[in-house]
């Protein structure tokens, strides 16, 4: 498979079938990544037992609040490299992904060490319950100590997806899901590693994804073969990919700091609902996975098309993705409806029956309340995203902050007041909140672009 086989022109031909060509690649990938963190709960579930499940459950916030800064940096320096792909600027592309390598050891040596070093009282500072304390932080401790392989992986996936192939990160990421789900029984019941054991096989099998990663694209990438001098540190270079990574990864933590917030309202209402929470959750994003795919899909392709000055292009492919999801929600959240039960099912063990029997029904609540939404939450990703693609981070992270406040105000107001009803209506009301500042914003941006191009018709747009 040559470079020229992989890589992907979206500002020419037809939206619709650039948009399909990249985005079922990518939703298996999501679709793969989730898979394999649903048999990471199950595998725990069902051989650990619901105090380990839960253990790994509390820790689904900050873990989304750590992680997800790191990714949303890593997918944030993608897109000035896909608007320098988009302009047929080689040169500034290979800038581009040299200065990101530069920024992101950077990010990686002070992340790993500052949440490693706070972790423990993190879970504390979160309400943990205290008989799950000890085995949350054996396996979050795992998660951080990995967060060099996750910047490593999302890196260079994001570089691969902004030059338009987002087919060999697939490859690599079903490779890494085989390898989690054999490392993950091998730890767990033939190593007796506990939680600790399943999040070392969560590191280990995206470490192997990461050097896939880099190992195919030095062979693969001629347009990668970065000069000696084009290695040296730009100002502008590291501005730019800051303007751009910082917010999205911001974004993330901004949203994760409402998660948090509503974690620890549910950590108050006991381990067995926590269990429910962390693990319907897991389904749920499973089955929102074409969402996120229809978001990263137009993040790649409006950053293309904005260095190519093709903004009718854009548009033509918001149009699409909001079609193709709303079809999408109407049909699954009718399997999550009346299939929710069996789904939730997959996730209970043989033992602690009275228990289970409870956490089976709250997991089953928790699906059908967020089932309504799912055309909400697909709205918010293809529009935050293609704001992001068109450089206009800091209007994105403003829906963080619009989730930030729905999750932060349902779980300090109305868990305490009505219980797990009100933790399952979170991230819905979440969802709404930001549709409703995202959508008029992406039409201001996409104005203030066609009158940028219509005064200064050779203005830079990147």
């Amino acid at each position: 498979m040559s470079s020229k086989s992989t890589m992907q022109n979206m500002t020419e031909g037809r939206p619709f079938s650039h948009i399909m060509r990249f985005f079922f690649p990518l939703l298996l990938g999501m679709l793969f990544q989730q898979f394999y963190n649903l048999v990471d709960t199950a595998i725990v579930g069902q051989f650990l037992g619901a105090d380990a499940l839960a253990a790994v459950g509390t820790t689904g916030s900050v873990n989304f609040l750590i992680l997800g800064f790191c990714m949303g940096v890593c997918n944030g320096f993608s897109i000035p490299v896909a608007q320098r792909f988009g302009a047929q600027d080689e040169r500034g592309l290979r800038k581009m992904v040299a200065n990101s390598v530069w920024v992101a050891v950077v990010f990686v040596v002070i992340m790993t060490v500052s949440v490693c070093f706070l972790c423990r009282n993190i879970l504390v500072w979160m309400n943990t319950p205290s008989d799950i304390l000890e085995q949350s932080y054996s396996y979050i401790f795992v998660i951080f100590l990995g967060i060099p392989v996750t910047v490593l992986y999302n890196l260079l996936s994001g570089i691969m997806r902004a030059l338009g192939d987002s087919r060999t990160p697939l490859v690599f990421l079903i490779i890494s899901s085989l390898l989690n789900i054999a490392f993950d029984l091998a730890a767990i019941l033939v190593l007796h590693m506990g939680v600790a054991g399943a999040a070392m096989a969560t590191v280990l099998s995206q470490g192997i994804a990461g050097v896939l990663c880099l190992l195919y694209m030095a062979k693969r990438f001629p347009i990668l073969k970065i000069r000696r001098e084009e290695w040296r540190l730009d100002k502008n270079c590291i501005a730019r990919l800051c303007s751009m990574g910082v917010p999205m990864g911001l974004q993330f933590s901004i949203t994760a700091i409402g998660s948090v917030i509503l974690q620890t309202a549910v950590n108050g209402l006991g381990s067995t609902a926590v269990a429910a929470v962390a693990s319907a959750g897991k389904i749920g994003m499973f089955f929102v996975c074409p969402s996120d795919a229809m978001g990263a899909t137009m993040s790649t392709y409006a950053g293309q098309n904005l260095g190519a000055r093709k903004l009718d292009r854009v548009g033509s492919g918001v149009r699409i993705c909001s079609g193709l999801a709303l079809l999408y929600s109407i049909v699954i959240g009718f399997v999550l409806l009346f299939a929710g039960k069996y789904i939730a099912m997959l996730f209970i063990g043989e033992a602690e029956r009275e228990v289970e029997g409870v956490l089976l029904a709250m997991m089953v609540t928790f699906l059908k309340w967020n089932s309504f939404f799912y055309f909400f939450v697909s709205l918010v990703n293809i529009f935050r995203l293609t704001i992001q693609g068109l450089g206009f981070g800091k209007l994105a992270m403003i829906a963080g902050v619009c989730e930030m406040i729905a999750r932060s105000a349902v779980g300090y107001l109305f868990v305490p007041k009505f219980g797990y009803i009100a933790a399952c209506l979170a991230s819905p009301v979440a969802w709404v909140l930001a549709d409703i500042f995202l959508i008029p914003a992406y039409f201001l941006v996409m104005r203030h672009l066609r009158k940028k191009i219509a005064a200064k018709p050779d203005c830079v747009l990147q």
